[in-house]
């Protein structure tokens, strides 16, 4: 078996696949796109960080692939779509570079308090400037954390041991585990109103992009200080830039931008109250030693013994299991993505109920599927089919499984072999009872219509041939 490696990737990473006398390993960083296509041709497995690009149109060249590993979270840079359609699991590391990126942004945020780049840079120019670069304490000021997950988390305590205020803005976490975290848990309008500095540790979705933008800067105190270590986009820079020069913003950390590497006309980085970095928020040793050896090692388990570890698109279960899940597999993600897009705040409890044939399977994977796609709308790359009951439970969510044997109660009609077309839903206010309207593809028999009305919960029951 043959694995590739085509970016840079932290020499313990690949000591775990040279190793083993059965993987052929070809570290080959750097290519260009042609090449790149043609050195995937018979690779089994594609080990990755930010810079491959794996499309669609690469995923074609790869007949033979069988996984992608991301040495990292985010996987922006993968068709997940496209490698789903040809069966490729899409893994990543999540938590690896966890205390690396929230040290970065604390970094960040203390050079960006007492003016440390700048003056650095002015006695290099042999000059003494105390006055200019005088800077402002962290002791009780106010730090607004947008997105409490593990990142977050970290920022929020090691902050409160600098003894400042921390507020917290996550749809996602429960009263009690801000309570427990020591955080005040607030709307995301009350955290820009109130905090001194605000640092983003959200994913980017359609509902986080631009998060910061004009009417945003609009809503914060005066002299706010952001930071952002978390994903480009998220910030909408021309906006910051007018804040910046207007005053309202105070200074800003960059360490992510939302085009990467920026271009030769990026006016941010030009100005003198913002500290710009270069995506080095997972670049420390210990951390890219750390996700280096983790995918490797994820590769290795799923090439040799079949075990799938950290994967965004699969669950970890055997073919056999896989074949028959596979349909409540699907229904399942789509239930919990439904819940998760329509339900607002704080989710504090999930209830599964399993009924029927489906009772009888192993449910776990089902329930891993369910809450992987509660939480995505939130975390995306963030929770995958391993990690969501663990990411959930350290939200708050508590998690009951039911499972009932028999599903006879919602089978009266089915068991008549009449097939229900469309069910419409309406609510009679006065009498508080339902009203539903079913339109079946044959006519309801007597003996049906019977059954129907002899239902507990049922008060009337009739049939209108149109």
């Amino acid at each position: 078996m043959k694995v590739l490696i085509s970016d840079n990737l932290h020499d313990a990473g690949v000591a775990v696949l040279e190793a083993q006398p059965n993987i052929e390993v070809v570290n080959r960083p750097g290519m260009k796109p042609e090449e790149l296509k043609e050195a995937i041709k018979d690779a089994d497995a594609l080990v990755i960080r930010s810079a491959t690009k794996v499309t669609a149109d690469l995923i074609d060249a790869a007949p033979r692939l069988k996984v992608v590993g991301r040495a990292g979270t985010g996987l922006d840079n993968v068709d997940i779509p496209a490698a789903s359609k040809r069966g490729i699991v899409v893994m990543n590391t999540p938590g690896g570079n966890t205390i690396t990126t929230a040290e970065h942004a604390l970094s960040l945020m203390m050079a960006l308090a007492r003016n440390v780049p700048q003056a650095a840079q002015s006695m290099r120019e042999s000059k003494w400037e105390k006055k200019k670069f005088q800077g402002t304490e962290l002791f009780n000021k106010t730090l607004g954390v947008i997105g409490m997950g593990r990142i977050g988390s970290i920022v929020a305590d090691r902050a409160l041991g600098l003894k400042m205020r921390v507020l917290a803005y996550d749809p996602f976490i429960t009263k009690e585990v801000a309570e427990n975290l020591g955080v005040e848990q607030v709307s995301l309008d009350d955290l820009m109103a109130r905090a001194d500095f605000i640092t983003l540790h959200t994913p980017k979705t359609k509902d986080t992009a631009k998060l910061l933008n004009k009417k945003a800067f609009k809503k914060m105190k005066p002299g706010v200080r952001i930071i952002n270590c978390a994903r480009g986009g998220l910030i909408d820079e021309e906006a910051l830039l007018e804040a910046l020069k207007e005053g309202k913003v105070a200074g800003a950390a960059l360490d992510v931008y939302e085009t990467e590497p920026p271009g030769a006309e990026f006016p941010l980085r030009d100005m003198a109250n913002v500290i710009c970095t270069p995506h080095l928020g997972a670049s420390t040793e210990e951390a890219q030693a750390n996700v280096a050896v983790a995918v490797c090692e994820q590769i290795v388990e799923l090439l040799l013994y079949g075990t799938i570890k950290n994967a965004v698109n699969a669950p970890s279960v055997s073919q056999e299991t896989m074949a028959k899940l596979k349909p409540y597999l699907t229904l399942a993600e789509a239930l919990g993505s439904f819940q998760g897009q329509m339900t607002e705040g704080a989710i504090s409890a999930v209830s599964i109920a399993y009924i029927g044939e489906v009772s009888k399977l192993d449910t776990k994977p089902l329930t891993h599927s369910l809450l992987k796609g509660l939480l995505y709308p939130v975390m995306h790359d963030e929770v995958n089919y391993v990690n969501a009951p663990s990411v959930a439970a350290a939200r708050g969510i508590h998690i009951t499984e039911e499972k009932v044997a028999s599903a006879e109660d919602f089978t009266t009609i089915g068991k008549h072999k009449i097939n229900i077309a469309r069910m419409t839903v309406g609510q009679e206010r006065e009498r508080g009872q339902n009203i539903i309207l079913l339109t079946t593809d044959t006519p309801v028999t007597p003996e049906c219509l019977k059954d129907v009305r002899a239902l507990e919960h049922v008060a009337m029951a009739i049939q209108l041939e149109l």
